[in-house]
C-alpha cells in the first residue's frame, strides 16, 4: 500500500505494520523519505533477523515441557532442560520464556501482555451454565515452534460445541491477526458473551470495538487464572500433541498449511468424548448422525 504525504510519525501502528507501508516500487518518493514519514529507520527496512538455531531448539523443548506441565516456572524449566542434556542457565531460560510469552509466576502463557491504557473487562462466566451454541465464544493465542523459526496461533472457539470458528497465524504479536480471526468468526453469527485474556490484542479499541458494535458482552479472564478459559487451554494441548509435535513443521508456510488441515479434521472428523462422541461440527450445526 503506497504511502501518502499526510502520514505522521506518530501513527498508531506497530513497527512491523509500519514497515508494510513501505512501497519499494514507488518512483515518486524515495525509501528514505517514506521511512522518515512513518518514523522508522531506513536500515530497519532491510534488516533480516538472525535465527539462533540453539535458541529455537530450547524454545521447542520449553514449549513441549510447558504443554505437559504448565505450572513450571523458570527454575523447574531449567532443571528439566538440564536433565535432557541441555547446557543452559536459568537467566537464559528466563529470557527465552519472556520471548515466548510464558510468564513464570502464572500458570498460563502470557502471550498477549496487557496494555496500561486499555480497559480491562470483568469475568462474566463464573458459575454460568453453558447450554447452547453461540452463548459463549472464547479466543486465545499460543506459541507454535517450527524447525526454522516460530509463529503464533490465535483461535476462536464456541464453548458449547468446541467448534473452532476461526483461526489465524502470524509471525508477530500484532493485533491485526486477532482482528482478522474475529471478522471470520462473526460470519457464523455472533455470541452473547466473548471471553479472552487481558492481553493488549484483545483489550485494544479495535478488537473490543468490533465486539461492542455487534452487541456482544465482553468477558476477560482474571489475572493469572488459566482455568477461566479452560476450553482453549485444552484445545492447545490437543493441537500440539496430535499435530504440531508429530509433524515437526519446517517453515511458516508448511505450518500454516498443516494446521489449517488439522483444524478441518478437528471440526469435522474428530469425535469428542465430552460431546457423546460427536464432532464439534455435528454439535454446532446440529447435524444428525446416520
Amino acid at each position: 500500500m503506497p504511502i501518502s504525504t499526510g502520514l505522521k510519525k506518530n501513527l498508531d501502528l506497530s513497527h512491523k505494520e509500519k514497515l508494510l507501508l513501505i512501497d519499494k516500487s514507488n518512483r515518486e518518493m524515495s525509501i528514505s523519505h517514506q521511512a522518515e514519514l512513518i518514523g522508522v529507520s531506513r536500515s530497519s527496512i532491510y534488516y533480516e533477523p538472525v535465527v539462533d538455531e540453539h535458541d529455537l531448539l530450547l524454545k521447542r523443548l520449553i514449549d513441549e515441557q510447558y504443554t505437559r506441565t504448565p505450572f513450571y516456572g523458570s527454575r523447574k524449566m531449567t532443571a528439566s532442560l538440564r536433565r535432557n542434556g541441555q547446557e543452559v542457565n536459568r537467566k537464559h531460560v528466563q529470557r527465552l520464556m519472556r520471548e515466548m510469552g510464558i510468564e513464570a509466576i502464572y500458570p498460563k502463557p502470557d502471550l498477549s501482555r496487557a496494555h496500561p491504557e486499555h480497559r480491562i473487562y470483568p469475568y462474566l462466566l463464573r458459575d454460568v451454565s453453558i447450554a447452547r451454541k453461540d452463548q459463549v465464544w472464547a479466543a486465545d493465542i499460543t506459541y507454535i515452534p517450527l524447525a526454522r523459526g516460530f509463529m503464533y496461533l490465535v483461535a476462536i472457539i464456541d464453548w458449547w460445541s468446541r467448534y473452532v470458528l476461526a483461526w489465524q497465524m502470524s509471525t508477530s504479536m500484532d493485533a491485526s491477526f486477532c482482528l482478522d480471526a474475529l471478522g471470520m468468526a462473526l460470519q457464523f453469527g455472533k455470541p452473547e458473551i466473548f471471553n479472552t485474556d487481558q492481553g493488549s490484542q484483545f483489550t485494544s479499541d479495535a478488537f473490543t470495538g468490533m465486539l461492542k458494535d455487534n452487541g456482544i458482552l465482553i468477558s476477560m479472564d482474571g489475572r493469572g487464572r488459566c482455568m477461566d478459559n479452560i476450553f482453549t487451554e485444552r484445545l492447545w494441548r490437543t493441537v500440539k500433541y496430535e499435530n504440531v509435535y508429530l509433524m515437526h513443521y519446517e517453515s511458516v508456510p508448511e505450518g500454516r498449511q498443516g494446521i489449517n488441515s488439522y483444524f478441518g479434521f478437528y471440526n469435522d472428523d474428530r469425535p469428542h468424548q465430552s460431546l457423546d462422541y460427536q464432532t464439534p461440527a455435528e454439535v454446532y450445526f446440529q447435524r444428525v448422525r446416520r
